[in-house]
């Protein structure tokens, strides 16, 4: 099959392109040229590497009610991903290479997104005793990870790096130290106090990423920094990535655009682990994401079931759905000003691509055709009911955004 993509503005910061011109697609890779069984107008659109999004969690198997890799697969095509990397906490962690192999097989029954698995750092999710890497990787995990959950237990992350780094493989760290978090609902500031809500201090997290950093600089291993929310932390990866330590780190679009007043309501839509910070935190982690501090966004997509996140604050779930609106928040901060269009695409396609290890995230001829078409014009408001994920827990519903995607290409299929 061959498509060819005509007249929109090619854009690929992998190789520095911005032109308008076609785009070329035969037998499920990019070409140089070829010929045109179907084409796709897209004058006026931006026509992109299939987005990456490296860090959700699809709730299969164990929670199907939560989300199934069929649900989450279309909630990551119509929000322009075509490809994710999925969490290992699902009703049965993904802890064998038995589990990462049902991960990737049913993925690829759906063929929808790509889906890599991610597998656990240590059997059960329980930090106690490492799980099985070398398996999983020659099973198909792209990286290993306890998301959900910190490893505490300091010479087991030791020992994870320097399994994970004979596997080429990365370990994306839940930088949380839960001794400073037990019965947190929200940010420890002004806020907290004023809700009398148990609050959790910036240092949980940032003394957390300083271990791991460490440990990364002793074992020469690579890590990466998921959900990065404190201004602290990203000083830290500054510091790091000057001594030249192998890390990385993402932030997701909640933390970019939404600061901790948004608890002032007691509203479960705005409690996610971690938690919303200040304004000056909001600040400081958009800052690191321009200057490339910061190296990818990634949703943290984190359903749950209505009745859960209906419970009273104390009560309910971390976690809120983001596949499907995390195009249009960060395309409204290029759009406001706050974020280079560059850096804002480039951290959804080559640098989630480079962490993963995966050949994916550029329009390069030879590459797999993924790619993404977006309307950097399109205004739209959100609206949960219109999700295809079974999560409806959005801290973006009834916001008016600008830009969206409005096709996704798989391996040279429109698939949105």
């Amino acid at each position: 099959m061959s498509l060819v993509i005509r007249g929109g503005r090619l854009y690929d910061p992998a190789q520095g392109i911005d032109k308008v011109g076609d785009l070329h697609l035969e037998n499920g890779k990019i070409a140089e040229k070829g010929t045109a069984e179907e084409e796709i107008q897209a004058k006026g659109l931006l026509v992109v590497p299939g987005l990456i999004d490296m860090h959700v969690h699809f709730r299969e198997p164990g929670r199907e009610d939560k989300e199934t890799i069929a649900s989450g697969c279309e909630a990551a095509v119509a929000g322009g991903f075509a490809t994710v990397a999925c969490m290992a906490n699902t009703g049965h962690p993904t802890d064998t290479a038995a589990h990462v192999t049902y991960v990737r097989k049913r993925a690829e029954e759906i063929g929808l997104a790509n889906v890599h698995p991610i597998g656990a750092v240590s059997k059960g999710l329980r930090g106690e005793e490492l799980a099985e890497l070398g398996t999983m990787a020659r099973a198909g995990a792209v990286a290993f990870s306890d998301d959900g959950q910190p490893v505490l237990n300091s010479e087991l992350m030791r020992r994870a790096l320097e399994y994970a780094r004979m596997f080429d493989r990365v370990v994306i760290s839940h930088c949380e130290d839960a001794t400073l978090t037990r019965g947190a609902v929200m940010n420890e500031g002004e806020v907290s106090a004023e809700l009398g809500l148990r609050g959790w201090p910036n240092v949980a997290e940032s003394a957390m990423a300083a271990r791991d950093i460490l440990l990364a600089e002793l074992t020469g291993a690579r890590v990466h920094l998921a959900h990065v929310s404190a201004r602290q932390t990203v000083e830290l990866v500054r510091w790091a990535k000057r001594r030249k330590i192998p890390v990385t780190a993402e932030v997701t679009p909640h933390h970019l655009a939404l600061a901790d007043d948004r608890l002032r309501e007691y509203d479960s839509r705005f409690k996610m682990n971690p938690p919303l910070r200040t304004a000056e935190d909001v600040s400081a982690v958009l800052a690191g994401l321009a200057d490339g501090t910061i190296d990818a966004i990634a949703s943290d997509h984190a359903p749950h079931t209505v009745e859960e996140k209906e419970q009273e604050l104390a009560a309910c779930p971390n976690g809120v759905v983001g596949l499907e609106t995390t195009v249009g928040v960060v395309l409204d901060l290029v759009a406001a000003g706050k974020l280079p269009l560059a850096r804002a695409i480039e951290a959804l396609t080559w640098a989630p691509a480079g962490i993963l290890g995966l050949r994916r995230g550029t329009l390069l001829p030879g590459v797999s055709a993924d790619v993404t078409l977006l309307d950097l014009k399109a205004a739209w408001k959100v609206d949960p009911k219109s999700f295809r994920s079974r999560g409806r827990s959005s801290p973006f519903s009834g916001m008016k955004l600008r830009g969206r995607a409005v096709h996704t290409i798989v391996g040279g299929r429109l698939c949105y």
